[in-house]
């Protein structure tokens, strides 16, 4: 049995809780839309257009950012994939010559991936699909007050959700 755990608001989580109400509903429910709309959308595209599932750009775009290298545990967090999941993206990159796994030359154990010049290529192409898609379909219809209160609201949750994660782990 786990501790129940406190809420930004007080509450303890495990107890029993009130049905969300209309407007909660409103933004739990749009959240959950809009997510599964954007993703298949902007999968669909890139798979069109690039021949590569959005969950491939990711991996490439997330070993883009950490320099063009990373330990395959890593990459398996900051791309929020379990590791098997990771493992089989990564084959499937790796069969397309985007990405090489190499054995780390200080352990032997550990696998390191690593982006080649055709893997940037191909992110630098599908980036300017994907790019083009975040602005028009999520960007694009919301103002700038829409876009500040969006990301204050991300950084709320984030804040709570690594809370949530302190007190699970100790």
């Amino acid at each position: 049995m786990t501790n129940p755990v406190s809420d930004p608001s007080g509450e303890t989580a495990g107890a029993v809780a009130p049905r969300l109400d209309l407007g909660d509903l409103a933004v739990w429910g749009g959240f959950l839309e809009v997510h599964t709309r954007l993703m298949r959308l902007l999968d669909a595209d890139l798979v069109a257009t690039h021949g590569m599932a959005l969950v491939e750009y990711e991996v490439l775009f997330k070993l883009s950012a950490a320099g063009g290298r990373l330990r395959m545990s890593d990459l398996a967090q900051v791309a929020m994939l379990s590791r098997s999941g990771l493992t089989r993206i990564v084959g499937v990159l790796e069969a397309q010559r985007l990405v090489r796994r190499v054995s780390s030359p200080g352990d032997g154990r550990v696998l390191i991936a690593t982006l080649t010049a055709a893997g940037r290529g191909r992110l630098a192409a599908a980036r300017e699909t994907h790019s083009a898609n975040v602005r028009r379909l999520f960007l694009a219809p919301l103002d700038q007050d829409q876009k500040k209160a969006i990301a204050a609201g991300w950084q709320s949750i984030r804040a709570a959700l690594d809370q949530h994660d302190r007190v699970q782990t100790t």
